[in-house]
């Protein structure tokens, strides 16, 4: 997943405290002075995790009400601000982890579970990197690709470790679910 957000509503003070310093955080950062704007951009932002730091209660039903962090006392302890941001936004980042969908099947990687309605497959760590891999892409993968992206071998390296794995894995899921297609191949490499 991406950098994750923090938007700050109408609250111009604050956004420059935490631009002066937001080298040590792993957030974007964004500054609106009406609710419109930041939802326009939420909306481009897709499923990326973010919190809104504002000064008044906001009475959005867009915006999940956990990922409001309002700040009516003053002055405020800014640590414990900075703990509440990252405690939330790694509360999103559990959430999200634990139910990926794809296609009939949901992949939670806290627990490294594929499942469909019926059954469950405990996959290894490896085997989930490949299918989160292969679900980003539109196109078919090449083994190179995924030699170099998902192992960190050099393109040209001569190695049968890709094709090994995808075969373990479809045989795992053609056992499990009786599902020979979840990953496909054709001439240009695989794909889901």
């Amino acid at each position: 997943m991406s950098k994750s957000a923090v938007y700050i509503l109408n609250f111009r003070a604050l956004y420059n405290i935490i631009y002066e310093i937001k080298n040590f955080f792993n957030f974007d950062l964004f500054d609106f002075e009406n609710e419109k704007d930041l939802i326009n951009e939420q909306k481009k932002r897709e499923n990326k995790s973010f919190v809104v730091l504002t000064k008044k209660k906001l009475n959005n039903n867009l915006i999940n009400k956990k990922q409001i962090i309002t700040i009516e006392n003053y002055p405020f302890n800014f640590f414990s601000l900075a703990e509440k941001i990252n405690s939330n936004l790694l509360m999103q980042q559990y959430d999200f982890q634990s139910s990926i969908n794809i296609n009939n099947y949901r992949l939670d990687l806290n627990s490294r579970i594929i499942s469909s309605k019926k059954n469950k497959l405990k996959l290894t760590e490896r085997e989930i990197e490949i299918i989160l891999f292969l679900k980003t892409r539109k196109d078919p993968i090449s083994i190179n690709v995924l030699q170099k992206e998902v192992w960190g071998y050099a393109e040209d390296s001569e190695t049968h470790t890709v094709e090994t794995h995808v075969y373990r894995l479809r045989k795992k899921l053609k056992k499990t679910f009786d599902d020979q297609n979840f990953i496909k191949s054709d001439k240009k490499g695989y794909f889901i």
